[in-house]
């Protein structure tokens, strides 16, 4: 038992160690620093929510090097914020498969003074695709079972053959960390360094959910911003919407759901309920409003 339990340590001492190569700290709040991950070449990728500045920007490189970074973008739906920097060669990130409940995962951070550290846990449910409390999507819902510090969230989170599940934040749910997943960074990468940001459709308008006579659900409309997609589509105060892009809508989540499959700029079809008369309107997707 005792050789058993020396050569797990040793094995994830050596994952540890491997893993450590493509984490860095970032330095980009008051007081406390964070973890991020060389995700690409000249690409680090950390937690949103631990960047607090937009300038005077550092991060400590595997090797012990202090070099400045830029912010390319950040998107706090999904807790991911890029960085450009100087890095020189970058170690490949090979990617994890589905992850199930019950897996090992180690978070991976470092920190200027002490270097690579790491916890230990496991990945205590998993399920679909997800919304955020902050509006993002990530492709599943995984969450840790493993202790977080200050300086873990924007760590690489990996099984224990030493592949990227994704990265670690504190910031997305009240009662445990998550792993960002890795084909959510992907994604939020490609479009933050295609555009800057990442849009969200919005309409506009102000809703909430109304029995109708067929023993369905709408949202009537109980607000709408003057120069909002909806208001110049024609829809009026007092309208119950019932379908959007051809699915019916009960409630706000399914609104999300519709717009995240049509772009910023896309037209999408609307059936609203006026006066117990149908009516249907072309509504052109506007760009959700940055937070200040």
């Amino acid at each position: 038992m005792a050789n058993e339990l020396a050569a797990l340590s040793n094995e994830l001492a050596a994952v540890v160690e491997k893993a450590g190569h493509a984490v860095v700290a970032v330095h980009a709040r008051p007081r406390f620093g964070s973890s991020g991950v060389l995700w690409r070449p000249g690409i680090v990728i950390t937690a949103e929510h631990t960047v607090r500045r937009e300038e005077e920007i550092t991060v400590t490189l595997p090797g012990g090097d202090n070099v400045p970074a830029s912010l390319a973008g950040s998107d706090s739906g999904t807790d991911i914020a890029v960085l450009k920097v100087e890095s020189g060669p970058t170690p490949a990130i090979q990617k994890a498969g589905e992850p199930v409940p019950g897996n090992l995962a180690l978070t991976i951070g470092r920190s200027q003074d002490s270097g690579v550290n790491a916890t230990m846990g496991i990945i205590s449910a998993v399920s679909g695709p997800w919304r955020t409390w902050r509006g993002g999507r990530l492709d599943r819902y995984i969450r840790l079972d493993l202790t977080l510090y200050p300086g873990s969230s924007g760590g690489l989170v990996v099984n224990t053959a030493g592949e990227a599940v994704g990265i670690a934040t504190s910031v997305l749910s009240r009662i445990a960390g998550l792993a960002i997943p890795a084909s959510t960074i992907d994604r939020v990468v490609d479009e933050i360094l295609a555009r800057g940001r990442v849009a969200r459709g919005y309409l506009g308008v102000g809703l909430q959910p109304v029995e109708l006579p067929d023993h369905h659900k709408g949202l009537i409309v109980l607000s709408l911003e003057p120069e909002g997609s909806a208001a110049r589509a024609g829809v009026l105060i007092g309208d119950i919407l019932t379908s959007l892009g051809g699915s019916r809508v009960a409630d706000t989540d399914d609104i999300q759901a519709v717009l995240e499959s049509h772009g910023v700029g896309q037209s999408v079809a609307a059936v609203v309920s006026r006066g117990g008369v149908s009516k249907e309107i072309a509504i052109v997707v506007g760009e959700r409003p940055r937070r200040n």
